[in-house]
């Protein structure tokens, strides 16, 4: 249906009412599927305890990637009625945009503007194939080695039955990682994948946790989604050009879309509205900077004054803590679950300090905590890039990288063969 509809809305572009309507129809249509499979049982559940009646549920399948193609859909059609893009008249061209398999199932987020000509024509060689195996195998590293490890960790967590505050921290502080090298190694598989076949796919993800603001955060975490909701949703409710009652309101809307898309369940919307406040803390706590003309004033370096007073790490130490709490909601089975390991975390459930679980959990996964939290910053990547400066470590990069690739690969082959079925967070969404 997208497909006819981008040729109509194409066709009738200069009679805006006439294009408007077709565009309504067709986001209608993409929306109207994404809710039913997805929000349908939701919708009911609730309205069930609500009235006490008992309305069947839907109970169907959830089509796997179902909100990441949705999104690319909408975005074609938007674009088309912009008159961004040229609608597709190749049926079978339109297909491999929306059904393409490296990123189908778990993103990133690719618009149409960014593959309509690739999708004629694309660049093969041995060295675009060579990049793309390697970044292929490095995202599968990273999902196989480090989030499948820390998601048993996690798993062991929700069984035990010695919890403790630490031991709270220690599932936090896991998840998180956990989420990170998950869906990034994802990204990194499907970019390298599509390197392969002569793709260039946006990056989704740029070192989020070295962020010094939440704001920063989204900039660098899922960013085909981030960007995907300013410019298809927050600049059309007016971005922050209206009034600051009509500006915290668009934000609002934004992050509670954004925690909705992410799951049919109460703690993704509470998830979102969380980031949303924190937004706006920073917002407001940054226009007390502006001057009366709504301008930024600037230090003695000639610098722009626009970010928060005190010290970066202090700075980092706020928005880690803040993200390791918003990832205890995201995972929560309910609101209540998310609020009850929130209070155990900060020493009100009743939980004793420490537990023999956590000590003896903690020296297992140690290792692999370490190695993610080195892996979440770019001192590897800077490190390598470095040694590949001189002339002994450019020499050695020759033949170490090679080995280091194909060690991960395989570490990860042998992983697989003896450990059960992981499949990636993100596939459900």
């Amino acid at each position: 249906m997208a497909y006819l509809f981008g040729l109509l809305i194409e066709r009738f572009r200069e009679k805006d009412k006439i294009s408007k309507l077709l565009l309504t129809l067709s986001a209608s249509g993409s929306l109207a599927m994404l809710g039913y499979f997805k929000y349908g049982d939701f919708l009911i559940g609730n309205f069930n305890e609500m009235t006490g009646l008992s309305v069947p549920l839907l109970r169907m399948a959830l089509p796997i990637g179902i909100s990441f193609y949705t999104f690319q859909i909408l975005s074609y059609t938007v674009d088309i009625y912009r008159g961004k893009v040229a609608a597709q008249r190749n049926l079978i061209d339109f297909a491999a945009y929306v059904a393409f398999f490296p990123q189908l199932i778990a993103g990133p987020i690719v618009r149409y503007s960014d593959v309509a000509n690739q999708l004629k024509s694309r660049t093969h060689s041995l060295e675009g194939g060579a990049l793309g195996v390697r970044r292929f195998i490095l995202g599968l590293g990273k999902k196989v080695l480090i989030a499948d490890l820390l998601g048993e960790l996690c798993s062991i967590f929700r069984e035990s039955d010695d919890k403790s505050v630490l031991f709270f921290w220690l599932y936090a502080v896991a998840y998180s990682l956990h989420i990170y090298f998950d869906f990034s190694g994802y990204s990194d598989m499907a970019i390298g994948l599509g390197k392969i076949f002569g793709f260039r796919f946006p990056e989704n993800f740029h070192y989020p946790y070295i962020s010094a603001s939440i704001r920063e955060f989204w900039q660098r975490w899922h960013m085909s989604l981030g960007s995907w909701f300013r410019d298809y949703v927050y600049i059309p409710l007016g971005g922050n050009r209206v009034s600051v009652p009509r500006h915290l309101w668009n934000l609002l809307v934004v992050w509670m879309l954004t925690g909705f898309w992410h799951g049919a369940a109460w703690n993704f919307l509470a998830w979102g509205l969380y980031f949303a406040f924190l937004l706006i803390i920073e917002k407001l706590w940054l226009r007390r900077k502006q001057n009366r003309k709504g301008e930024w004033g600037k230090n003695r370096n000639g610098e722009r004054i626009g970010n928060w007073k005190g010290s970066q790490i202090g700075r980092h130490v706020y928005v880690i803590l803040m993200l390791i709490i918003s990832f205890v909601i995201f995972d929560a089975a309910s609101v209540g679950q998310a609020l009850s390991y929130m209070r155990a975390m900060f020493g009100a459930g009743g939980y004793s300090l420490i537990s023999e679980e956590f000590l003896y959990y903690f020296r297992s996964y140690g290792g692999v905590l370490v190695v993610a939290v080195i892996g979440a910053t770019p001192l590897p990547k800077k490190i390598w890039s470095r040694m590949r400066t001189t002339s002994a470590g450019g020499n050695l990069s020759v033949f170490a990288e090679p080995l280091a690739i194909s060690a991960i690969l395989i570490a990860c082959t042998a992983y697989l063969v003896d450990a059960s079925y992981h499949p990636f967070l993100y596939f459900r969404f």
